[in-house]
């Protein structure tokens, strides 16, 4: 009986005591943790700067390099013939009775394009031909006279005045034979102006007449001619552009039906600069091809200089009320604006000029979604 009751006493007392224990923990725990902090203080700020490390966000750079870029000069116009002459006719006109080239037609110089009617011109012709024959007779005639006269005259056989006579007679006839050879000579020509020719080789590029059209000198050209067939870019350039330009410099000349390209040369620069458009005249030398029509809209590069030069994609280039800039992550990993101004487009972006320095880390893409001085972590491309 005094057994059972004193191991009731001690579990009753172990039970109390674990209580309390259980109650005590908390209070002891929590200076613990706060001595062990203090005790260690690196680890707390450790603990606290890990999630900003994980949220700095990743952006692709790329280092600043200068490569040579070639500087060209655009040159917009259209193509046309080097010598547009116009062909008429000359004379009086008349009406067209054939035609014997069309529009495309490459001619020779003196080649006869069209023909006008002559049914007067020719019996005209025909007449002082007769006339002109008749002239000559009579001439010969007078001639022969007025020598007789000056044999028979040295005997005593003719007088003085036959003599004289027949001098005149023979000088008459003479001048005759040179009124009717000039009066052939204007009929025939107006005759060979019934005539069109070419008036040099080269190729047809207009023909404006029909057979049985009445035509007159006043009335306009009846075909417009290429000569040689040569052709060239008539095009306008800007006013600071006009001065890298020299006579003789290559270029590229390029139709906007499709991606040929044509070789040329500068052959002419304007002499005047345009008030109104501010544009100077350019003349490029091309070489004949079918696919050079005048008329075709054309552009062309001209080939300037080379000059080291900052290329940049054109997604790195941000622009704002500010003007142009760029984004670049300096040494600290801070995002930084530098201002930029872009000079020219090529082929693998843009060109830029401003205080940039060689490898520095530009920022190529995100840029709008970066702020300056934020923290980022920059990575270069791979390839």
């Amino acid at each position: 009986m005094r057994i059972s009751e004193r191991e009731g006493r001690s579990s009753g007392l172990s039970g109390r005591a674990g209580a309390r224990l259980l109650w005590l923990l908390p209070l002891v725990a929590v200076p613990v943790a706060a001595l062990l902090l203090f005790v260690h203080p690196a680890r707390g700020p450790a603990l606290a700067s890990t999630p900003a490390k994980l949220n700095m966000p990743t952006v692709s750079v790329l280092p600043v390099h200068r490569h040579p870029v070639p500087r060209t000069v655009s040159i917009i116009g259209n193509i046309a013939a080097r010598y547009d002459t116009p062909i008429g006719i000359e004379g009086e006109g008349g009406r067209v009775a054939a035609l014997y080239v069309e529009a495309g037609d490459r001619v020779r110089r003196g080649q006869v394009l069209a023909r006008l009617d002559s049914a007067v011109l020719r019996p005209q012709v025909a007449n002082l031909e007769a006339a002109l024959e008749l002239a000559r007779a009579e001439a010969e005639l007078a001639s022969a006279e007025y020598q007789r006269a000056l044999k028979l005259g040295a005997s005593g056989a003719l007088s003085k005045e036959e003599t004289e006579r027949r001098r005149s007679s023979a000088l008459t006839a003479a001048a005759k034979v040179k009124v009717a050879a000039a009066q052939l000579a204007e009929s025939e020509a107006r005759l060979a102006r019934t005539e069109v020719r070419a008036p040099a080789d080269g190729l047809l590029l207009t023909r404006t007449v029909e057979v049985g059209q009445t035509v007159s000198p006043g009335g306009g050209p009846l075909f417009r001619m290429a000569e040689r067939g040569e052709v060239e870019l008539r095009g306008e350039v800007a006013e600071q552009d006009l001065p890298l330009l020299k006579v003789g410099q290559s270029a590229r000349v390029a139709l906007t039906d499709g991606p040929a390209t044509y070789s040329g040369r500068v052959r002419l620069l304007g002499a005047v600069i345009d008030p109104t458009t501010r544009l100077g005249q350019v003349r490029i030398a091309l070489q004949a091809d079918p696919n050079l029509r005048p008329g075709a809209f054309a552009r062309a590069e001209v080939l300037v200089d080379q000059a080291e030069q900052v290329v940049l994609p054109q997604t790195a280039v941000l622009s704002d009320d500010k003007g142009s800039y760029v984004l670049i992550v300096d040494a600290a990993h801070k995002v930084e604006r530098r201002p930029v101004q872009v000079t020219g487009v090529t082929g693998a972006g843009v060109t830029v000029s401003g205080a940039l320095a060689e490898r520095e880390a530009v920022v190529a893409t995100a840029g709008p979604f970066l702020q300056e001085g934020e923290l980022v972590r920059p990575v270069e491309p791979t390839s």
